[in-house]
């Protein structure tokens, strides 16, 4: 079992995100590059990264202090909620408005409205139900 944002965890997780084409090949077609960090809400860095070239994550691990294209956070709660039950579009909405879930950098707003980025997006979230998580 590793934990949430290890540098095991996110390995685990890129392993998961480059064997899913409905992740990789989606984001592949449209030339996504982005540097993505996840953390805690309220604290002054994130705790993992994760590097995409062309749709496929290239280097995942402990946050080194990368500038984040994407920085999401939440409460550990609620990231281990999403870890064992996902969550979908909807709910992905309902958690952005609520603010479970925020981003310190990044244009949800944006992304949600294309759906070559939305539906990866909430399917990268599906994937975090098959890590061991602690």
């Amino acid at each position: 079992m590793a934990e949430l944002f290890s540098a095991e965890w996110m390995n685990a997780l890129r392993d998961e995100w480059n064997a899913d084409p409905e992740v990789k090949d989606k984001l592949a077609a449209i030339g996504f590059n982005s540097v993505i960090t996840c953390g805690f809400k309220g604290e002054d860095k994130p705790r993992g990264v994760f590097v995409v070239e062309n749709g496929e994550c290239v280097r995942a691990g402990d946050y080194d202090g990368t500038t984040p294209d994407w920085d999401m956070r939440a409460d550990r709660k609620q990231w281990l909620k999403w870890c064992e039950n996902g969550i979908g579009m909807t709910g992905l909405g309902a958690a952005f408005a609520m603010g479970k879930l925020k981003f310190l950098s990044g244009d949800f707003a944006a992304m949600i409205k294309d759906p070559r980025m939305a539906g990866p997006f909430v399917k990268s979230f599906g994937l975090m139900q098959k890590l061991d998580t602690e």
